[in-house]
């Protein structure tokens, strides 16, 4: 008999029919041998209707009181799961996150797990019974109830498998797995079989929008095996685990990319030590998220400097830059929100030289212009133009043959 922990995400839980199928998955694993701790995320869009609601209602919309909102979307789903679990012949309790054990810092809306007491769920194992956790939640010393933020539910089901030492976490959702493109932009785009840690983190970084990265993270660092796999389907998906060292590991495994990231360049800025520390200081104190930069070659004593922010960021970038300027002594701020990133992620490109010319000349020959370039020792991004990211999305994977079965 093993343990397993099953997450089911807001797509898996859109309706009562969906619910039951949930339930009906449940009491099989059951009957196979196997005990189960089942983690929900709230139904549908249920999450954005609520926030859709509070908007109607606050301008100032405290934290506080914004996660004692979102998070009830959670505990409904666990009472109803409970429910169509009763129906099938099998005990379960639903649990919110506070009484799961998940203890979290004070920052509301993207709390962080700090500590992790799951008594009361191997209580409930030991009687026999099917516990049901609300995803993404917590409470923090102040006995205050806390938001994991988007993404949240992924988390709890890796803590939860990491601190009862369950066998695997199963991350269902409406895709069947991970794949090596967006099915939607690459109709031939294939499901891989397993995926490295080190490989999918990357992917989550640049766009693959399933699992959580902050999960994946988690998961790596606990040495949690995911799977992640289709609720609509229940076919065997995406397996995570350490690579093995002794596998040979594709040259490039995967494209991603992501159209949600906006450019600023601070234009004419002198080069000389510490502008850029008082430029990137003043971000942060913005608490502006900044990923990609550039700074080009000086000419005559100046330089522009480019970096992307998340596209809700822009105009908090463009403010704060310009609040500087004077004092950076730069010409002008501009901001750019036409662009995109697409990405090669790849461990195999540690050892293969020649993965950037090729990825270069591809783009290069379909017309697509790059305007910045990041790199890992597993990954190339590129910044293009949003109206060309599919194109180049498309372009990258034919000419890598990432449709084809890995041998």
């Amino acid at each position: 008999m093993g343990l397993v922990i099953q997450k089911f995400g807001g797509s898996s839980m859109a309706d009562p029919d969906r619910i039951r199928a949930v339930a009906d998955h449940i009491a099989r694993t059951r009957r196979r041998g196997d005990e189960v701790v089942v983690v929900v995320s709230a139904m549908g869009h249920e999450t954005d209707d609520l926030l859709y609601l509070a908007s109607q209602v606050s301008r100032s919309r405290p934290g506080r009181e914004m996660d004692m909102l979102i998070t009830a979307g959670e505990r409904k789903s666990t009472a109803l799961v409970c429910m169509a679990l009763h129906d099938l012949g099998v005990e379960a309790h639903s649990f919110t996150g506070s009484q799961a054990g998940f203890l979290t810092d004070g920052t509301h809306t993207n709390a962080k797990i700090v500590e992790l007491r799951p008594e009361r769920i191997l209580e409930a194992l030991a009687a026999g019974r099917v516990p049901v956790v609300g995803g993404a939640q917590g409470v923090s010393g102040a006995r205050d109830v806390t938001f994991l933020g988007r993404g949240g539910s992924d988390t709890t089901g890796v803590a939860l498998a990491a601190a009862l030492g369950a066998d695997a976490c199963e991350l269902y959702t409406d895709v069947s797995g991970v794949f090596t493109a967006d099915p939607r932009v690459v109709p031939s785009a294939r499901r891989m079989a397993r995926v490295g840690f080190e490989e999918l983190l990357e992917m989550t970084a640049t766009g693959c929008p399933k699992p959580a990265m902050r999960s994946v993270e988690f998961a790596r660092r606990q040495g949690v095996a995911l799977h992640v796999r289709s609720s609509f389907t229940w076919e065997p998906g995406t397996w995570v685990r350490e690579e093995d060292p002794s596998m040979e590991n594709a040259v490039v495994t995967a494209v991603t990319h992501d159209t949600g990231d906006a450019k600023v360049t601070v234009q004419g800025v002198p080069d000389r030590p510490g502008i850029a520390a008082l430029l990137f200081r003043a971000l942060a104190d913005h608490d502006v998220l900044v990923d990609m930069i550039v700074q080009n070659t000086s000419a005559e004593g100046r330089t522009d400097i480019s970096f992307t922010v998340p596209c809700e960021h822009l105009e908090l970038a463009r403010r704060s830059c310009h609040e500087r300027a004077a004092e950076l002594g730069a010409v002008e701020v501009l901001g750019d929100d036409g662009i995109a990133k697409v990405s090669l992620i790849g461990a195999g490109m540690k050892s293969h030289p020649g993965v950037s010319a090729k990825a270069f000349e591809v783009l290069a020959a379909h017309g697509v212009n790059i305007e910045m370039i990041s790199t890992s020792s597993i990954r190339i991004t590129c910044v293009v133009r949003a109206e060309q990211v599919e194109q180049a999305v498309q372009a990258l994977h034919d000419a890598f043959e990432l449709d084809r079965p890995v041998v």
